[in-house]
């Protein structure tokens, strides 16, 4: 996994609340078996007409968000069902962190175990964003973890974000519950050497 320590990108603002797993990844698209390929139906009945053709209309089609990296949007985003497909897709097609008022608590979860940073600011914080974003094509934002602060190139908006100790370390050194388990592996194997091969633990210093 990826670690997020600080970002600058390009912000696609969805002013939009309550936005969906299914608005995010439709169900159609989740027969896949890899964590891949998952970017290209990202929003997708947003994203396309019915005859597959461009939906102009919708910002990530609009000139000067082709390359966002951070989505800003309404509260509860995420909400919906628990699928894990959801910051796959997001990832896959390039954001790397989401930022909101709220987020659903699942979608949250699986955010850090795949290296998608959300980001909970004050809702007037993020309609102040929104409002930036979409009067500027290409308006960008800083987003530091270390630090835990978000900020524009003006420093006309500027924010702090709390976020759990064990979730910012997880993310900062790019570790999911894998890649923890595995920076104990030479305690794991130590343990394991200790064992009998009944399964007991062999006695020490007899």
């Amino acid at each position: 996994m990826d670690a997020f320590v600080k970002h600058e990108g390009v912000v696609a603002p969805l002013n939009r609340v309550n936005v969906d797993t299914d608005q995010i990844i439709p169900k159609q698209f989740l027969k896949r078996i890899e964590r891949t390929g998952f970017g290209q139906f990202l929003f997708n009945d947003w994203r396309f007409n019915e005859d597959g053709s461009k939906n102009l209309d919708f910002i990530l089609n609009k000139p000067g968000y082709e390359n966002s990296s951070i989505i800003v949007a309404g509260r509860n985003f995420g909400s919906g069902s628990s699928r894990e497909h959801a910051p796959w897709a997001l990832q896959d097609y390039g954001f790397r962190c989401v930022i909101a008022p709220s987020f659903a608590d699942i979608f949250f979860n699986n955010c850090f175990q795949n290296g998608l940073l959300p980001v909970v600011l004050p809702e007037d914080v993020v309609e102040r964003i929104l409002e930036k974003a979409e009067n500027t094509p290409g308006y960008t934002l800083n987003v530091d973890l270390d630090g835990q602060r978000v900020w524009d190139n003006d420093e006309e908006i500027s924010a702090t974000f709390e976020i759990e100790a064990f979730r910012r370390y997880l993310l900062l050194n790019g570790l999911d519950d894998i890649g923890l388990t595995l920076e104990q592996e030479d305690s794991i194997a130590a343990f394991e050497s200790g064992r009998s091969p009944h399964g007991g633990t062999l006695a020490v210093g007899r």
